[in-house]
């Protein structure tokens, strides 16, 4: 055997010993995988890169700093502005560079670095009883504060992420002594205390304890979908109020890949994929939610809930102004 045999049969030999590296992307998310698996068994079709997904209840931020620069997550999914923004400030994430992200992903529902991308939106509304309150009857979200509306109003505890939003979206158009009577008056307009989730709020109005309640969006289709659950929805329209000076605030469900990343490149396709115009339509049909990717549509259900005018602000101002919101309404003693 000559000594350039030998050599290729010893080469042969390593390559045979040695795996080959399974193609996979890692998920973190606070979407439970019912909601997001069907995307990414088409994104596997398509590419054959596995995606495995761990869904986390809380604590993403505290799992990803103890793993640290081993932890196996490439991206972490989740809903609510303020929870993208901070895996960020935590310098949990990096930066993506992309031409399909950044073609698919208006600026308002993008990080300015491109750490987050928004995938999907949800319009923080107004549900309004059919039999009590009539049609185009609550136009504003400044309008909540009116005494007309007291003990009318129903609305889940300020202090949750969904209703802080909406309080940093007002703080961001008002200022903080505006936002501070909006937050009293609201509360003295409230039929009861805050409590429950945004479906609690639209039984209330079914059972007769209030007329109008905040909410998002696509409860109405959860509810709809549920049997247990059609009746208090048929006993709502869908209210889209704006902000004095602009539009109706909505929050986003969306991506970031983490700082540690093994999977990069596939997890930048995966990233590119969901934000395609088709991923996206279908994303959102499942959950009741708004694409946003240009010329892209809601499922036919969620449009025959009313059009809106999104309000043009880009959502990291939103973010950054929660630490006051929460503040603000710690003041009002929303809650209590």
């Amino acid at each position: 055997m000559t000594l350039r045999t030998y050599t290729t049969l010893a080469l042969y030999a390593v390559t045979l010993a040695t795996p080959i590296a399974a193609q996979e992307v890692n998920v973190y998310s606070y979407r439970e995988p019912a909601l997001i698996q069907p995307l990414m068994n088409a994104f596997t079709a398509e590419t054959g890169v596995e995606v495995n997904v761990a869904f986390l209840k809380k604590g993403l931020i505290e799992r990803l700093r103890a793993e640290g620069r081993r932890s196996p997550a490439d991206l972490v999914f989740t809903v609510d502005i303020s929870r993208l923004n901070g895996v960020v400030e935590a310098d949990l994430t990096q930066p993506v560079q992309s031409n399909a992200l950044t073609e698919n992903i208006p600026v308002d529902f993008r990080d300015p670095n491109n750490h987050w991308f928004g995938l999907t939106t949800r319009a923080r509304v107004v549900y309004a009883s059919n039999d009590r309150v009539s049609p185009g009857e609550v136009t504003t979200y400044e309008d909540l504060a009116d005494p007309r509306w007291k003990g009318r109003i129903c609305t889940r505890s300020g202090t949750h992420a969904y209703m802080l939003a909406l309080t940093a979206a007002y703080l961001h158009h008002h200022g903080e002594v505006d936002t501070l009577k909006w937050l009293k008056a609201v509360k003295s307009n409230l039929a009861r205390k805050p409590q429950g989730n945004d479906r609690a709020q639209v039984k209330a109005i079914w059972a007769g304890e209030c007329d109008i309640s905040l909410g998002n969006t696509y409860y109405m289709g959860k509810m709809l979908a549920d049997p247990e659950q059609q009746d208090w929805a048929n006993s709502v329209s869908v209210e889209f109020p704006i902000f004095e000076g602009g539009g109706t605030h909505v929050n986003v469900s969306g991506m970031a890949l983490t700082k540690a990343a093994p999977n990069r490149l596939d997890a930048i396709r995966l990233m590119e994929f969901l934000a395609s115009p088709r991923a996206q339509e279908i994303y959102a049909a499942d959950n009741f939610e708004y694409p946003i990717a240009p010329g892209t549509q809601a499922a036919p259900l969620v449009q025959g809930w009313g059009s809106f005018e999104a309000d043009s602000v880009n959502l990291t101002t939103i973010a950054k102004l929660r630490t006051d919101a929460l503040r603000l309404t710690e003041i009002a003693d929303f809650d209590g």
